[in-house]
């Protein structure tokens, strides 16, 4: 049988065992616990570890303070041209400072992601879809729909939650109508085969312009060997001009010499020959000429060649004369 106070024991430990259970809770590392007593929010927050609070009359929000990703998901927009399209997932990187946490939960909530984040990409994105066309939104524009709607989220965080910074938006590819879509899928297609002709195109100039790239520096190179080869039978022919002008001095001047030498050989020679042809030598030679004839004629008829008028007198000729009558007829006698 129990007694009294083994029950009031009992009642107690069970008291504390509740009053522990509901009063002692663990707050994460990256996170910040924020309290409410009465639905009010207190000023206290706490740290990551165990701590404790009133149970029954307190609760507490673990709320993060690290980097995380809310995904806004099949988010509806409608084009200038009044096409429908849904986005189906948005991710929004965010990060939130523990300094800010009291006063943007106490703005915004604990769930504060839903009024400044998911609300705002819903109202940025038909914004923006609005004012553009569908071909814009899903083609032309929309590798800039990351960016601008980063953009645009965090210029309204400056104002009405500074502490939260976006990271990073990333968008899929909207879903949009069937029809459309095929029809986007076949101009696509053909974008790719004009791409790819586009491409070809551009390796056969550039395989072209390589190829006369080649001619020319071919052509450059021929060229420069034809130069240097022409230039070098310039210099042959130089060379054979100048040897050629040396040789004919050369010559030139050897015969120059040798007439010059001729010259003053006969120079000296008619100069000898004038002192040595003297009156008496010449007559000298004459008589030697006359006497090595083995005939000798005398008459009035015969020349006068071998006698020299400037030195023959008159009785010489007549003298001459008749001893050649005398010959003669000496010389008819003696045939009779």
């Amino acid at each position: 049988m129990t007694t009294p106070s083994a029950v009031v024991a009992a009642v107690a430990a069970v008291v504390l065992f509740v009053i522990c259970n509901f009063s002692l809770h663990k707050i994460e590392e990256g996170h910040v616990g924020i309290y409410y007593r009465g639905g009010a929010l207190l000023k206290e927050t706490s740290t990551p570890g165990f701590h404790m609070m009133i149970p029954f009359i307190t609760t507490y929000r673990s709320i993060q303070v690290t980097l995380q990703t809310d995904e806004v998901k099949n988010v509806p927009c409608g084009t200038s041209g009044g096409v429908m399209i849904y986005f189906d997932r948005i991710e929004v990187v965010n990060i939130l400072t523990s300094a800010s946490v009291f006063d943007i939960v106490r703005n915004f909530t604990a769930d504060y992601d839903k009024a400044l984040i998911f609300n705002k990409v819903h109202h940025e994105l038909n914004q923006f879809c609005s004012v553009h066309n569908l071909h814009e939104v899903y083609i032309d524009l929309f590798d800039q729909i990351d960016e601008n709607l980063k953009t645009a989220l965090q210029k309204d965080l400056n104002n009405m939650a500074p502490g939260l910074f976006i990271q990073a938006v990333r968008v899929t590819k909207p879903k949009i109508p069937e029809t459309i879509r095929k029809n986007y899928e076949l101009m696509e297609g053909e974008k790719t085969k004009l791409l790819i002709a586009v491409q070809r195109q551009k390796v056969v100039e550039k395989d072209a312009e390589t190829d006369r790239k080649k001619a020319v520096i071919e052509a450059q190179k021929n060229a420069e060997v034809a130069k240097i080869q022409y230039e070098q039978k310039i210099m042959e022919k130089e060379s054979l001009k100048k040897m050629s002008l040396l040789e004919d001095e050369m010559a030139f001047s050897r015969a120059k010499t040798r007439a010059e030498s001729e010259s003053y050989f006969k120079k000296q020679l008619a100069e000898g020959n004038k002192l040595l042809l003297t009156p008496e030598y010449l007559e000298l030679k004459k008589l030697e000429a006359i006497s090595q004839n083995s005939k000798i004629y005398f008459g009035t008829d015969i020349p006068t060649m071998f006698m020299d008028s400037s030195h023959a007198s008159s009785q010489d000729k007549k003298g001459a004369s008749n001893l050649g009558m005398e010959e003669k007829l000496s010389g008819v006698l003696d045939a009779d």
